[in-house]
């Protein structure tokens, strides 16, 4: 009986276990400030969002090697109407590619691979230019058409925008040589004043002619 007697006192004493809740409330130490996170695509609408892996052709191996998996985005400025091609690695954030798609850009698909697809562009992932030969992967070929579609598109539209940019700037150049061809028309028309001799000149001859 003493021993069972022990055994509970001392089951009764014995301190709480660590996971057990004592209701006890602790202030956090240091009180964390909610911080803004700015991506840079603030001003942007994305056209086309994708699962894809990325690869670059690496001149000096002679092979392609891997630049990243994430997510490529096309995505249109609000204000100038320019679209840039953005690609970030899934769990770092990582810019894989960062260009924009200019109307001299075509895509094809990669030979052997309808999943696939490559073309050129001037790339700025790695914070300067660099002349680049992009190739990326899709989970599915429906993914890779639209890809290829889009990016088309935006090519296109790029080359009609600066085209109509072209129109509009020859445009305003005829107008303001128009403008300056009338100008120089109303000059030639009108009677060219005389100079402050010629007005001395006549004077004289006038008063001459009354003292005769």
């Amino acid at each position: 009986m003493a021993s069972a007697d022990s055994e509970r006192r001392d089951t009764e004493e014995a301190p709480a276990g660590e996971d057990e809740d004592t209701g006890a409330q602790v202030a956090p130490i240091v009180k964390l400030e909610e911080v803004v996170v700015t991506t840079g695509e603030e001003n942007e609408d994305a056209v086309l969002d994708l699962k894809a892996k990325l690869y670059r052709f690496d001149k000096d191996g002679n092979q392609w090697k891997e630049r990243g998996a994430g997510t490529v985005k096309f995505l249109k400025h609000k204000e100038t109407g320019k679209v840039r091609l953005v690609m970030r690695q899934s769990k770092t954030l990582k810019i894989c590619a960062n260009h924009l798609v200019l109307p001299s850009m075509t895509v094809q698909e990669h030979a052997g691979n309808d999943k696939s697809c490559v073309w050129h562009a001037t790339d700025f992932a790695d914070g300067e230019l660099k002349d680049e030969l992009f190739c990326i992967r899709f989970p599915s070929i429906e993914n890779c058409k639209s890809f290829m579609e889009t990016f088309q598109e935006i090519a296109e539209s790029q080359q009609k925008k600066e085209e109509n940019k072209d129109a509009s700037a020859a445009a305003g150049l005829l107008e303001k040589l128009s403008v300056e061809e009338k100008k120089g028309e109303d000059k030639a028309g009108e009677t060219p004043s005389k100079t402050k001799e010629e007005d001395v000149a006549e004077k004289s001859d006038a008063e001459k002619k009354n003292d005769e």
